[in-house]
């Protein structure tokens, strides 16, 4: 008689673990242990019993093959259909990491409690979009031709979103909304990634608005567990529902996926800082490709912001994805203004957009956006000007406000009695103005106005159509009741000092961002900045500034024009994994590898290097360096059996491709 078997993958972080393991199933399993449960299964390499997932159920006649039996089958509940797991291993295998790190971003610890409910419950019907939602999405997404023809057939849509708020909300929740109407009245799920929470709530009440509760799953990491457990469970079911939710949700595994979307790619809130650190953009590039087993069909991908990433407008280039532009083109009135010779010295602001402020707040709020938090997150020497620091840890001294005593930024010691140790002086001054700081000088220059800050430390959603000034961060901006009267952008040469190689993209996106809150005609002010960032804000063309970004790129092969990978471990250990890729792909080109460089690793001497590669090389890559990180586990944990223990780290080897910001 063939015995029962199950093809389990083990729950473990061990990149040699990272497949799928044979296990006799027991006779009083056979039943229970079906494809997707969790299950308790025992490891001889460890001597223990662990947790793991069912990913087959199959018989085999070879009965002498020696085979552990599973321990206990943990839940009936089905938490890992096939296709979330032929999605974690397509994601892992592309950024060479392991399927259980993906599947610990898509499946939510387990609430026991929660999950017999559900188990001894009914499952959800089929929600029904009502007549006149459904005609409401439709007049939405007529503004955009072809668009909805294109959701229904599974294309690839890059679309630059309105920049302009309609009503309590900015257009784009409409967009987004209205996609995923038409998606779900068509029979199918959808799937919506924005970066943070303001954007959650925004666009959970704009699905409200057109959908039934039952049909919405949120899914937030800053929900209580049962609540995201719960959640998670709606979306095993086959009736189909829109998930809304941060980058995880691309992972959501809804029956009949027919729309995959996210709003502003280019949030680094996108890019998952686990391993394997794959960005909700590439995690929902390679879903899309994934055909429905039971229908053939493929969900369509909405890629939305009112910039556009150089990552979407490079598969925009290559035709991979389709841009579709709007009917009629809106864009706010943008004007560059610097301060000029004749006015004060030091001034930040430009007489112009003071003149666009003072008019502003005679009709309503007025948004002035800045580059830091706080009262003057930068202090120098008064005579001198060397940056002032902490004498204790060497830390950057900030001003916490208006006359009081200086505080390290690192180790948070006041610095009474503080001289400077270039030239002893015991003066500072103030270097930089913050969000409080600027607050403050604006509420000296306008006399009985409301002054609303709004930052890290003070989050405001929304302010009413009162006059008030409202400084904010960029990013923290606060929706004002009928837009913002004008809108000045501060700091912006200050911000596009930053050393990053998309300080020019991520610029043009804050403040693109914060110029959509703008009441129609209003003005829009971005003060002391010129050049190329500057004419796509004006001109409204930022998918232009990205094309430029893509060519000044590509003869340096910086990404995205190229994948970029990172190794970095024991110096030997690098050493033999660059030399196996060199084997393994013989197509890389001879400037392909950067270093390798040396890195202390918790105090112990290591190597890093970079791989530029072409986006066809990738798998090929990622094999390679994937086989060398299980390589040098293997061969770590055979040295340390029976030797005394290391100092040295745990892990001989780590690869981690797609870098977002390589030291180059």
């Amino acid at each position: 008689m063939p015995r029962r078997v199950a093809r389990v993958l083990i729950d473990s972080p061990l990149p040699q673990l990272d497949r799928l393991f044979d296990y006799a199933i027991p006779d009083e399993l056979r039943e229970q242990a079906v494809p997707g449960v969790r299950i308790k299964a025992p490891l001889r390499t460890a001597g223990r019993v662990v947790d793991g997932y069912v990913v087959e159920v199959g018989d085999e006649s070879d009965g002498d093959r020696a085979l552990s039996e599973i321990d206990a089958v943990v839940s009936a509940a089905a938490v890992l259909p096939e296709r979330l797991y032929t999605l974690a291993r397509r994601v892992a295998d592309r950024a060479a990491g392991s399927a259980v790190d993906i599947l610990r971003l898509a499946i939510p610890k387990r609430q026991v409690r929660v999950e017999k409910q559900w188990l001894a419950g009914e499952r959800a019907p089929a929600p029904v979009v009502a007549a006149d939602s459904l005609e409401t999405a439709r007049a939405v997404l007529d503004a955009y031709p072809g668009l909805a023809e294109r959701i229904a057939a599974g294309g690839r849509i890059a679309l630059d979103a309105p920049p302009r708020l309609e009503g309590a909300r900015p257009a784009w929740t409409s967009v987004l909304a209205a996609a995923a109407a038409a998606t779900l009245a068509a029979g199918r799920s959808a799937v919506l990634a924005v970066p943070d929470h303001r954007d959650l709530d925004l666009l959970h009440a704009a699905l409200s608005a057109l959908l039934p509760d039952d049909a919405v799953v949120r899914h937030d990491a800053g929900q209580t567990g049962p609540e995201r457990y719960r959640g998670f469970l709606r979306t095993l079911e086959d009736a189909p529902c829109v998930v809304v939710g941060n980058r995880s949700a691309v992972y959501a595994p809804v029956a009949r996926p027919g729309l995959l979307a996210l709003w502003d790619d280019g949030d680094p809130l996108l890019e998952e800082p686990l391993a394997p650190y794959v960005h909700a953009r590439d995690a929902a590039l390679v879903r899309q490709e994934l055909a429905d087993p039971e229908t053939g069909e493929k969900p369509a991908l909405l890629l939305a912001g009112h910039t556009r990433s150089t990552d979407v407008e490079r598969l925009v280039a290559v035709g991979w994805v389709e841009d579709v532009p709007p009917a009629r083109r809106y864009a706010p009135r943008v004007v560059l203004s610097a301060v000029t010779e004749s006015e004060r010295p030091g001034a930040r602001i430009p007489s112009a957009a003071f003149r666009a402020a003072r008019e502003g707040l005679a009709e309503g709020p007025v948004l002035v956006q800045v580059a830091r938090p706080g009262y003057s997150p930068t202090l120098v020497c008064a005579d001198c000007r060397a940056p002032a620091r902490c004498r204790h840890c060497g830390g950057p001294l900030h001003a916490p406000g208006r006359g009081a005593t200086p505080v390290c930024g690192w180790c948070g010691r006041s610095a009474t009695a503080w001289t400077c140790p270039a030239c002893s002086s015991p003066r500072v001054r103030l270097a930089s103005s913050g969000s409080e700081r600027t607050a403050d000088e604006l509420g000296r220059a306008f006399p009985g106005v409301r002054v609303i800050v709004a930052d890290g430390a003070h989050p405001v959603r929304e302010v009413d159509a009162r006059p008030a000034l409202v400084v904010a961060t960029r990013g923290a901006e606060p929706i004002a009741e009928g837009g913002y009267r004008a809108v000045l952008l501060l700091d912006g040469d200050r911000m596009l000092q930053a050393p990053e190689l998309r300080i020019g993209e991520s610029c043009l996106r804050w403040w693109s961002n914060a110029a959509a809150l703008a009441a129609p005609d209003a003005p829009v002010h971005l003060v002391g900045v010129t050049g190329a960032v500057a004419r796509a804000l004006a001109t409204w063309t930022q998918a232009s500034y990205a094309r430029a970004e893509l060519h000044e790129r590509a003869p340096l092969r910086m990404p995205p024009t190229a994948r970029v990978a990172r190794l970095e471990g024991d110096v030997s250990a690098v050493d033999r994994a660059l030399a196996t890729l060199r084997a393994d792909v013989p197509e890389l080109a001879a400037d392909a590898v950067l270093g390798p460089v040396p890195i202390d690793r918790q105090g112990w001497p290591g190597a890093r290097a970079l791989v530029r590669f072409d986006y066809a090389r990738g798998a090929a890559v990622a094999t390679s360096l994937r086989a060398s990180v299980v390589s040098e586990a293997v061969s770590a944990r055979s040295a340390r059996k029976g030797s005394a223990r290391s100092r040295a780290p745990r892990n001989m080897l780590t690869a981690r491709l797609d870098i977002v910001e390589p030291e180059l």
